[in-house]
């Protein structure tokens, strides 16, 4: 049973409100997601952008989910300039958009996306692939050559602010996620000047098994509780209160 909350435990809490969370989204942010058809996207963090009225968003992430769920529903608001993701075909309203010239699309072989923000939270300036050699996929990139084989220069990809989702965070910001709702979450996570979380639960320092926590917290700036969620039920139960 972990004790009472002690002085250390409230120095170091990252637990904030949704409104300061919002504070670091605004017109024209460069924002990255963690997501997978809307699996594993933070729909508190994506409902307040839409209530504060937020545009011109430039958006990284894996897809544009769905019309009415995830992501997709920055895009379908019109909330969204340009976007660099894997494929959008779940959403009708992204390639309506995309057609008349109201959203810029750079596709990005899925492998490789995940490859470019990993770089990106790695401090790499980029990755060599052979994905796309000889397709459309290759245009406006330089080659290199290295052991006799031809490679594309994928260039890294990095944001100011990322939003993900997670099962549980302690106020540090350790993370833990829900099956397939990892996806790109902990690549996200990393690599932002600002990482947001949206936490299902929100657990006391010590709570978390150190090998179940993947995501560490020194990647975390900001941990907001999922609406529905009474986390400070949690919170004090697992005080033992």
């Amino acid at each position: 049973m972990v004790g009472p909350i002690n002085v250390r435990e409230q120095a170091l809490s990252k637990v904030a409100t949704l409104e300061e969370a919002l504070a670091y989204i605004n017109d024209g942010t460069i924002l990255m997601y963690g997501g997978f058809g809307g699996i594993g996207s933070p729909p508190t963090l994506i409902e307040g952008i839409l209530q504060k009225g937020v545009k011109d968003l430039f958006l990284i992430g894996n897809d544009t989910g769905f019309p009415g769920v995830g992501i997709g529903r920055l895009v379908t608001a019109g909330r969204v300039r340009k976007l660099v993701t894997s494929h959008i075909g779940s959403n009708p309203n992204a390639g309506e958009q995309m057609y008349r010239g109201a959203l810029e699309v750079e596709f990005c072989p899925q492998g490789t996306l995940a490859e470019r923000i990993r770089a990106g939270g790695m401090g790499l300036g980029g990755i060599l692939t052979d994905v796309g050699i000889g397709t459309v996929v290759e245009e406006g990139k330089q080659k290199v050559e290295v052991n006799g084989k031809e490679y594309l220069i994928e260039t890294s990809l990095t944001a100011e602010v990322a939003i993900i989702h997670a099962a549980k965070a302690d106020p540090f910001g350790n993370l833990t996620y829900a099956r397939s709702g990892r996806n790109f979450n902990p690549l996200v996570a990393m690599a932002a000047d600002i990482t947001i979380v949206e936490a299902d639960e929100i657990v006391p320092l010590g709570a978390l098994d150190p090998e179940e926590i993947v995501t560490p917290g020194i990647y975390v700036n900001m941990v907001i509780p999922s609406q529905g969620v009474n986390w400070k039920w949690a919170w004090e139960e697992k005080k033992g209160r």
